[in-house]
C-alpha cells in the first residue's frame, strides 16, 4: 500500500514535478558513461522531490528507477502490459523499485503517449527507435525536453534528427552534464508554472497560451 504521506511535497499542497526518463531497454550500444549518468540524473529528480516517471520497462528506465529509490526518490511507471501478470509473463519486464505502476494496456505506442502526459519534462538517455518514439511524442506535445549528449544510441542522433526535420528545436535542451541538465528543465518547468499560473489568476490572456 502507498504511503500518501511519503510523496514529494505532499505536507505543502504543492504539486511536485514529475520527470521522466526514456532510454534504451537493452543498453549494449550505450555508452561506457550512461549508466553513471543515469543514476545522477535520477539521484537529483529524488533529491529534488520530484517524481520521476518511466515506462516500467529494463535498462536505462530501469537504471533510473533503482537510483531514484535508493536515493529515497517516488518512482511511477507506466506499463505498456494489461496487468501486473501481463507485465512479467507476456513482456517480462521488471516491477521493483516502483512505487506505482499503472498498467495501460496499450502496448508500447500507447504507452509513450501516456508517459508524456504524466511528466512536465523528459529526458532522453541513449534509446532506440522506441525511445525516438517518445521524444517525438513529448515534441508534438511541447513537452520540455532535456538531452544527454554523450549517451549513445538516439541521444546523439538528435541534434542531426531535428536539423533534418525543420521544426526547430521547440523547447529541448542539449547537455552532456547530466546534473545541468536537470537545472534546465527545472528552469523550463518553472517558467511554464508560472505562465499557467498567470493566465489562471487573470494576469495573463489566455489566448496567448501555446499549449
Amino acid at each position: 500500500m502507498i504511503d500518501f504521506k511519503d510523496l514529494p511535497n505532499f505536507q505543502s499542497g504543492k504539486q511536485p514535478y514529475a520527470i521522466a526518463i526514456s532510454g534504451a531497454a537493452e543498453t549494449g550500444h550505450c555508452s561506457v558513461t550512461a549508466f553513471d549518468d543515469t543514476v545522477k540524473i535520477a539521484q537529483e529528480i529524488a533529491r529534488r522531490g520530484m517524481i520521476l516517471v518511466t515506462g516500467a520497462t529494463s535498462g536505462v528506465p530501469y537504471w533510473a528507477a533503482r537510483a531514484a529509490k535508493e536515493a529515497g526518490g517516488f518512482v511511477l511507471g507506466l506499463s505498456p502490459a494489461a496487468s501486473r501478470a501481463h507485465h512479467v509473463k507476456t513482456y517480462r519486464l521488471p516491477t521493483d523499485y516502483h512505487d506505482l505502476i499503472i498498467y495501460t494496456g496499450f502496448d508500447y505506442a500507447g504507452r509513450d503517449l501516456l508517459v508524456s502526459r504524466a511528466a512536465d519534462a523528459v529526458i532522453t538517455i541513449c534509446g532506440r527507435t522506441g525511445t525516438l518514439h517518445e521524444f517525438t511524442t513529448s515534441f508534438e506535445d511541447g513537452l520540455p525536453q532535456g538531452v544527454l549528449l554523450g549517451s549513445g544510441g538516439v541521444a546523439d542522433m538528435l541534434p542531426d534528427i531535428l536539423s533534418a526535420s525543420h521544426r526547430g528545436n521547440r523547447t529541448v535542451v542539449f547537455e552532456r552534464d547530466p546534473l545541468a541538465l536537470v537545472a534546465s528543465l527545472v528552469a523550463a518547468i518553472d517558467a511554464e508554472r508560472a505562465r499557467l499560473d498567470a493566465v489562471a489568476e487573470g494576469r495573463l490572456d489566455a489566448s496567448s497560451d501555446a499549449s
